[in-house]
């Protein structure tokens, strides 16, 4: 373990603030998720707010770093991995999904980059997991140009290890030399580490082949590369690899020699300390736990016998399984990103502390480790969409947002602890008069043609953006929102045949970093409502906190699911908002024909064609998740304007199978053989579909769905 040189600042520890939530027990027999620590005062920065409210315009926990672009010039589509070249400390070199490798100069006003390495030929990129996945370069690239590549490929589906030869500068693709192929089951869980170690050798982490829950035990099967940590000899003279000696399963009966731990998930983003050698990864959870590994020689990480320190699966590992540093539980984050021990400079205070994030949350941590025990760990920075972390030659820390940024990390300023965070509804300003529900004048109300479903409850809508600042319109897609708008939805329902009951008011606060959610809880007296820190169940609703409003609210789609052409268009509501917008000045570009706008049918309708229907229904509440790089395995594209032959559903298998006989994703003719309206009709077990905030199935649109797939059979 290493030692870390000094604790991280108490301001970190003292301001710490769970967000995020996963709803739902766990299916498999795992215990609850780890306690988060204690809660603190939620304070801010003030008078940096959204004018006329109490909202900050920076995260609601304020941490001990920032983040800022490091390049501004710079954008990138889907960077995965940043790192350096041995002999070259002047330039970077940044990993895209789709194939390509790009170099520049490692400063900060770089007007832009080069490409190193262009491999989009022959990378598969039909699923989210799959792409350029990792790159390292031979500890003697300097003398022999070597460089290395593992991506996704196709026929048949697999993984590849090449590697190849810079020239001038630049990689020619076709001096590519294959090392290893790694068959993949499905397509996710690739892995994508790719490393030397301080011993030399190249070390590759494979994920377990994907679908959910590991359904070929590949984690626990020593006889397969997947779900491990492999260890190989490759450089000069080497036509392919070799097996080190000293790898724990050399001469075991039925084991690949190639192994140097196993029963890992999906191992995203590991690093080498560079002080110690230690190797740290961060791997991606199933359905409740995320961790953080040291990986050692012959560990066995547990998967899928356990995630994290839970159970999983029951049964009995052959030898003893390694402990995570540590795990959190889906109501701090959803997907980990592995990060690196700070060695740099410029963060005195985190030196040989181990950062780390998580995708969905887009929090960032950092593990304080001293004799094998963690003496500290807080959150410290945000970054939205963190995909992945990188590190130049001095040993200073970036990371790599889908948001196409590589940002860097600066201390906060000091008083950015000293206001407070509305805790109370009343407390917002968002109400003249919080007991009546009586908005504050500057909310425009809205409604929408399709709303999504929640669980039987009634909702009223509201934006506010900022005076003078404009909102960018599209006729199709998402529209793009200025810093320091805010969107309020308030639920109630009737249960019972009772009165209805206020239960819940959701705030969307488009913040400096990005947008966050906050949901605030009514009272017995239905006077008030309190800030949710946790995630909590209660008389059959689930009231979220933080991260779970960013599952839905996802980048791609457009982070305001419901402002958007097809939902405004169709009600007065929404068409009135748009009106005054345009009044203000503050649409661009301005509809030149509102009614000519394209609009969503209601789900009763049955004026509009069935096929509309169904497909506004999964536009709505399916494609915030299942779209090109959408945070949804499988590589579905739900959205409206998406051919079915595009959808990735027709006649096609599910990674991740319910277990019933002939299943498909969509079976053309037979919506009880489909996956899409079988998951519809899951609550509380695996497989649910939506995912999370929902007890309840929404019948009618169920079988709206299901006359659809019926009626694609004619």
């Amino acid at each position: 373990m290493p030692r870390a040189s000094a604790a991280i600042p108490l301001l970190a520890l003292a301001l710490w603030i769970p967000e995020g939530c996963r709803c739902g027990s766990d299916p498999h027999g795992a215990g609850p998720a780890p306690a988060p620590p204690p809660e603190a005062p939620i304070t801010t920065a003030a008078p940096d707010r959204v004018p006329g409210f109490a909202f900050p315009l920076e995260p609601a926990s304020p941490t001990a770093l920032q983040a800022v672009p490091a390049f501004e010039a710079l954008r990138f589509d889907r960077p995965l991995f940043l790192t350096h070249a041995p002999g070259d400390p002047e330039h970077l070199y940044l990993v895209e999904q789709g194939g390509r490798v790009h170099r520049f100069a490692n400063r900060p006003d770089v007007p832009s980059t080069e490409v190193f390495l262009d491999l989009g030929d022959r990378v598969r990129q039909r699923h989210n997991e799959e792409g350029l996945l990792g790159l390292a370069f031979d500890p003697g690239y300097a003398d022999n140009g070597l460089v290395y590549a593992y991506y996704s490929a196709s026929d048949p589906r697999r993984t590849q290890l090449s590697a190849f030869v810079a020239r001038g500068g630049r990689v020619d693709p076709g001096s590519e030399r294959p090392l290893l192929s790694i068959e993949q089951p499905y397509g996710n869980h690739n892995g994508g580490f790719l490393a030397f170690g301080p011993d030399a050798h190249l070390y590759l982490g494979v994920g377990d082949g994907g679908a959910a829950g590991d359904p070929h035990g590949n984690g626990q099967d020593l006889g397969t590369l997947l779900g491990a940590m492999l260890r190989l000899r490759v450089g000069p003279g080497i036509e392919t690899y070799e097996v080190p000696p000293d790898n724990p399963h050399v001469g075991e009966a039925g084991a690949r020699p190639e192994i140097w731990a196993h029963g890992l998930r999906n191992p995203w983003r590991c690093s080498f300390d560079r002080q110690t050698g230690a190797l740290w990864c961060g791997d991606v959870g199933q359905d409740e736990i995320e961790e953080i590994d040291l990986v050692e020689r012959g560990g066995n990480y547990g998967w899928n016998l356990r995630e994290g320190t839970h159970v999983y699966r029951r049964g009995e590992a052959e030898g003893p399984l390694v402990e995570p540093v540590t795990e959190y539980g889906h109501d701090q984050g959803q997907s980990v990103t592995g990060g690196y021990v700070y060695r740099g400079t410029r963060l005195s205070d985190f030196r040989g502390t181990y950062l780390y994030g998580d995708f969905v949350a887009g929090l960032v941590w950092a593990i304080d480790v001293a004799e094998g025990e963690v003496r500290s760990h807080a959150r410290v920075a945000s970054v939205p969409a963190l995909a992945s972390f990188g590190e130049d030659a001095a040993g200073e820390l970036y990371a790599l947002s889908f948001d196409g940024r590589i940002y860097r990390f600066e201390p906060s300023a000091a008083e950015v602890a000293e206001r407070e965070f509305p805790t109370r509804l009343s407390q917002t300003g968002l109400f003249t008069d919080t007991a009546a529900l009586e908005p504050d004048p500057a909310l425009l109300p809205y409604e929408l043609a399709l709303p999504f479903w929640s669980d039987d409850a009634d909702k009223q809508r509201w934006v506010f953006v900022p005076p003078a600042e404009v909102v960018r319109t599209d006729p199709e897609g998402a529209w793009s929102f200025p810093v320091g708008t805010i969107t309020v939805k308030h639920f109630e329902r009737a249960d019972g045949g009772g009165p209805p009951r206020r239960l819940e008011t959701r705030v969307m606060v488009h913040e400096r970093r990005g947008w966050a959610g906050y949901a605030y809880r009514w009272d017995a007296a239905q006077a008030d409502a309190e800030l949710v820190t946790t995630t909590t169940t209660d008389r059959g609703w689930i009231y979220p906190a933080g991260a779970d409003c960013l599952r839905c609210h996802t980048p791609g789609y457009g982070q305001a699911l419901g402002l958007r052409t097809r939902q405004l268009a169709g009600t007065a509501a929404g068409r009135s908002l748009v009106e005054t917008l345009a009044t203000r000045g503050q649409l661009e570009p301005v509809p030149s024909d509102l009614a000519a706008w394209p609009s969503h049918p209601r789900l009763d309708d049955e004026g509009a064609p069935l096929p509309t229907r169904a497909r506004a229904y999964l536009d709505v509440n399916c494609a915030p998740c299942h779209h090109p790089g959408g945070p949804a395995p499988g590589g579905l594209d739900l959205r409206v304007g998406t051919a079915l032959a595009d959808m990735a559903v027709r006649n096609t298998a599910p990674d991740d199978r319910l277990g019933i006989e002939g299943e498909l994703r969509l079976a053309p003719g037979d919506h009880s053989h489909s996956a899409i309206w079988l998951r519809m009709g899951r609550r509380g077990v695996r497989g649910q579909m939506p995912p999370l905030a929902t007890l309840r199935v929404d019948e009618r649109g169920r079988e709206l769905v299901g006359r659809w797939i019926d009626a694609l059979g004619s």
